[in-house]
């Protein structure tokens, strides 16, 4: 067992300040930004003491609602420095959404950018505090959002009612170094410092507490287990909204003194030219990330030779991208990671040395000082290895809690400190697990449990696939029937019917997909995750499926 270490994240900037002060912290190609370590430091204490100036205290919640910019960096490490709780706000959410991650989480103020991908998010916010537009900048009294006082654009435009992200900067001359450092004295590891809320596919989004410890370590851990040193430079593509982003990208770079290349919007072409240019050794992404990386390797000549390591999470992974990943992108040491935001995010990884088999065919095994354990989900009494049952964990990792939702909270930890999943694994002898489904995405047709992971990875080694996503749709005389919403490659002739053919001659009757949509994209969040739920009540709308129980 390692030590669990027990610095505040403003306090691991800090040590990389001391340890690497030349080092590049944080690059953006196309903005020209390279802030060294020293810099990088420099730049989050001075908007550290001009948050304090303008009103921002230990324990205020501070919303962040911006897509890959350089300020989330630095507003990351400054909300720590005080002690201020950082909410990230999901890129994709529109006004109700907004409206309610804000109340829910008691924002005092919130940072944002004017607005991403066609959506104006200045627009949004004026929509959801109308109250903004004839008040003084930090003297808001919004009717549906009692807590909001401030609120920060990122960049140098004047609004009504809003300060410019310049303006705090100005406002550090009010405070001093022994200020901060007085502030900073008094900050305990174990306090919440980072709150996310988790995607709502199943009722309101839950605003997860995240303490220093359980950021730091995590980061920490996922960086050794990537064998990362302060001679590594990772393209990060991945939001940083999304423990994916600011943990498994920011923290585990901070803590090992590497370098932050992020990207801000993700496109293929500009991940692969960015990996080239920088000469980057690590990079990050969502499986439907690297098929798009792959697709576009297909039609461009780029050097990635210097790739080794990364991370691919997020979403099972299937076994022939994977193998694509390290043979044609150079990644042969990326490790596959598997965790959720409860858990801060990893609770197992595959290391840099394992064998090609055990990281293709699994998530690896628990990173150190974190307990793993598969249950039965009805039971919950611990199942033997081999047998399926949900994964458990318990360790430094766990989520405080959600935030104002004690109930959900209990029912997510358990009176030992066991945090449910949800998710259905199996482990072998080694402590290496493979996850075979979401309890609540299984198909059960007919009496027989069908897991759509096991089907996808049959599907994906179809030439004419590209990606494939399966699903669960409501049926009359068996509860649920197979569907697949397929994406092919280019100039592929594949039919409905020769898919099934294809299926019939290799899998079990009851697992080829009854219903087969060939599509162009799939709903997704903006972390990069495949919303299954979307395809499944498009395709119910789409071939006038009831759920059971209905009547015509």
């Amino acid at each position: 067992m390692s030590e669990i270490l027990t610095y505040t994240l403003g306090g691991v900037l800090d040590q990389a300040a001391e340890r690497f002060p030349e080092n590049d912290a944080l690059v953006y190609v196309e903005r020209g930004i390279r802030y060294s370590y020293r810099e990088l430091n420099d730049r989050c204490r001075e908007l550290a003491k001009g948050l304090l100036a303008m009103g921002v205290r230990k324990g205020d919640h501070v919303a962040i609602w911006a897509n890959n910019v350089p300020e989330w960096v630095l507003v990351q490490f400054a909300t720590a420095k005080i002690g201020a709780v950082l909410v990230t706000v999901n890129t994709s959410y529109m006004s109700s959404e907004l409206e309610y991650v804000l109340r829910q989480s008691d924002a005092s103020t919130v940072i944002l950018v004017d607005g991403f991908k066609g959506t104006s998010y200045s627009d949004i916010l004026y929509e959801v505090v109308p109250e903004l537009s004839d008040c003084a900048p930090g003297a808001l009294e919004s009717e549906r959002l009692p807590h909001l006082k401030n609120v920060v654009f990122i960049d140098d435009q004047a609004r009504p009612g809003a300060f410019r992200f310049s303006d705090i900067a100005g406002m550090k001359a009010a405070l001093g170094d022994p200020d901060l450092e007085e502030v900073e004295g008094g900050l305990q590891a174990d306090e919440v410092i980072n709150m996310q809320y988790t995607s709502g596919t199943t009722g309101f989004p839950k605003g997860v507490m995240l303490t220093h410890v359980n950021v730091v370590n995590n980061g920490f851990n996922v960086g050794e287990c990537m064998r990362l040193t302060s001679q590594d430079r990772l393209c990060i593509p991945v939001p940083f909204f999304h423990c994916f982003g600011c943990v498994l990208g920011v923290m585990a770079c901070v803590t090992h003194g590497a370098t932050m290349v992020p990207i801000e919007i993700f496109e293929p072409a500009k991940v692969l030219e960015v990996v080239e240019s920088e000469r980057c050794t690590a990079l990050h992404g969502v499986p439907t990330m690297f098929i798009a990386e792959l697709d576009q390797l297909d039609k461009g000549t780029y050097d990635l030779s210097s790739l080794r390591t990364g991370i691919m999470a997020g979403a099972p992974c299937p076994i022939e991208v994977m193998r694509r990943v390290m043979d044609e992108m150079h990644v042969r040491e990326i490790t596959i990671a598997y965790g959720q935001t409860e858990s801060s995010p990893v609770i197992t990884q595959t290391r840099t040395e394992d064998p090609i088999e055990l990281r293709v065919r699994s998530v690896g095994r628990a990173l150190p000082d974190v307990e793993v354990k598969i249950v039965d989900p009805v039971s919950r009494q611990q199942l033997p290895h081999g047998q399926q049952g949900e994964l458990c964990t318990r360790g430094y990792l766990v989520m405080r809690g959600y935030h104002r939702m004690p109930q959900e909270t209990a029912e997510a930890i358990d009176s030992e400190g066991w945090l449910h999943t949800g998710d259905l694994a199996v482990m072998d002898e080694g402590g290496y697990c493979r996850i075979t489904g979401r309890i609540k995405d299984m198909i059960i047709r007919g009496g027989e449990n069908v897991y759509p992971r096991e089907i996808e990875e049959f599907l994906h080694l179809h030439p004419d696939i590209l990606d494939v996503q399966v699903f669960g749709v409501p049926d009359q005389k068996y509860g649920e029937e197979v569907a697949a919403a397929v994406i092919l490659r280019q100039d592929a002739a594949l039919s409905e019917e020769g898919l099934r053919e294809h299926c019939r001659a290799k899998i079990a009757r009851h697992k080829v997909p009854r219903y087969v949509r060939f599509v162009d994209s799939y709903p997704m969040t903006a972390s990069g995750k495949v919303q299954k739920h979307r395809l499944r009540e498009m395709a119910v709308l789409e071939l006038g499926l009831q759920e059971i129980g209905e009547t015509a």
